[in-house]
């Protein structure tokens, strides 16, 4: 089967050490803003990765509503599965899969609540009904899809007007990375990745790993 232009295009790009930036966020903002020019749906879907208190892991796909020289955000119920295994082993794994140019990124690191005010402020941008969910939805535990309609008709209830305040039980966390992969497809297998890891804050080094 023939490639698409825009495979073609991309699996010709290399990654090349003198080329990339040295800083890995700016790196992703690069690549990010390449995959939103391109047109790929949902470009900022990532695996979010999570371990429970018994070492068992968990993963699922979240979506990154935001990052910056701090880290990856993203919003959830505090009382679901992923939050509640966030709270008691706070480090926590990000994938980003691009399949149209052939490119991943994997971050690691540590993960924390962001502020009350980073909260307010995104869960006041969501849709009105996406705000009700929130309120209606006892994210990870057992119910019926009535008890869950009904549950969603009483909130609406409650509140008829654009004015829904966030839950104290939902927010943001921001994943602070010490590690990040960029992994660019090649011919024959033999792929590019350069691993970005900085320990205790300091500065990043960058490493190529054998593909």
């Amino acid at each position: 089967m023939a490639e698409t232009p825009m495979r073609q295009e991309y699996t010709r790009a290399r990654l090349d050490d003198a080329d990339v930036d040295s800083d890995p966020i700016r790196q992703f903002h690069a690549w990010f803003a390449e995959v939103i020019d391109a047109g790929i749906v949902e470009p900022n879907a990532m695996t979010l990765a999570t371990v429970s208190p018994g070492g068992r892991p968990s993963a699922r796909v979240v979506l990154m509503r935001g990052f910056d020289e701090r880290g990856f955000t993203f919003f959830t119920s505090y009382e679901s599965r992923k939050a509640r295994e966030l709270e008691s082993n706070p480090f926590a794994a990000l994938v980003f899969f691009w399949a149209a140019p052939e490119r991943q990124v994997r971050v690691e690191g540590r993960v924390e609540r962001v502020t009350e005010a980073e909260s307010d402020a995104y869960f006041a941008r969501r849709p009105r009904g996406a705000r009700l969910g929130a309120w209606a939805s006892s994210q990870s535990a057992t119910v019926a899809r009535e008890v869950l309609e009904a549950r969603r008709r009483e909130v609406e209830a409650q509140f008829p007007g654009e004015v829904i305040p966030r839950p104290s039980f939902w927010g943001g966390y921001r994943l602070i990375p010490d590690a990040i992969e960029f992994w660019q497809g090649r011919p024959d297998r033999l792929h590019d990745r350069l691993l970005y890891r900085r320990r205790d804050g300091g500065p990043w080094r960058i490493e190529r790993l054998s593909p």
